[in-house]
């Protein structure tokens, strides 16, 4: 059955592979399945038809014959658990992956994406200068956290998971800020992760897609 996910027809990125259907697609090429891409506006997010298969009117989605999902990473779990290379097979390394998981989308992006937000949408608000040295102080202490947690090691928990997929895709929100710039081993996490075969290839699949030029073969 054919895989089809949803996307913004154009990203507010401009292709820079920061919408969460990147890490889908990277997911998807990971462990080498192929799908397609329904593009949707913004406009039609809020519509019915997509709000009957994503209640909160975002992207993306995952349909596959009669299943539909959303939210990112269930999807990416759902991909994980079913075809091999994104989880390990002994089970209490499973489990510390599906963790990392866990602590990408909960833990680590809430606070990355408050800084990240109000530094573009809340520039003109009163209160910008006081609250964005609050906002940067708390992504400040988790990327210390987490840098030493991940010490010298290459991956979070022995071989790369679905758990580095996720963190590498939050992580990469805080490029233009300079923040990871303090913890240099988190720095080369995130370029081991974007040199990854299977990333590349989704990015340039989504930079496609958004800038309307043919990925690169």
């Amino acid at each position: 059955m054919t895989i089809t996910l949803t996307a913004f027809d154009r990203s507010p990125d401009g292709g820079k592979g920061l919408a969460r259907d990147t890490r889908v697609r990277w997911a998807l090429e990971e462990v080498g399945l192929p799908y397609d891409v329904r593009p949707v506006s913004f406009r039609a997010m809020k519509e019915p038809a997509h709000l009957a298969i994503h209640p909160f009117g975002q992207i993306p989605t995952y349909e596959e014959g009669d299943l539909v999902l959303f939210e990112s990473g269930s999807i990416v779990l759902h991909l994980a658990e079913r075809h091999a290379g994104l989880l390990p097979d002994d089970a209490p390394a499973r489990a510390r992956a599906i963790s990392w998981m866990f602590a990408a989308v909960n833990t680590m992006e809430p606070p990355i994406l408050d800084f990240a937000n109000m530094r573009i949408q809340e520039r003109d608000k009163p209160w910008y200068e006081a609250r964005l040295p609050l906002a940067e102080e708390r992504v400040r202490g988790r990327l210390s956290q987490l840098s030493t947690r991940l010490g010298d090691a290459d991956w979070l928990d022995g071989a790369f998971s679905a758990g580095d997929l996720m963190m590498v895709s939050v992580l990469l929100r805080l490029r233009a800020s300079g923040l990871l710039d303090d913890a240099p081993n988190l720095v080369a996490y995130v370029a081991r992760g974007e040199a990854r075969p299977a990333y590349q290839r989704a990015f340039e699949a989504q930079r496609a897609f958004n800038t309307g030029q043919p990925a690169p073969r």
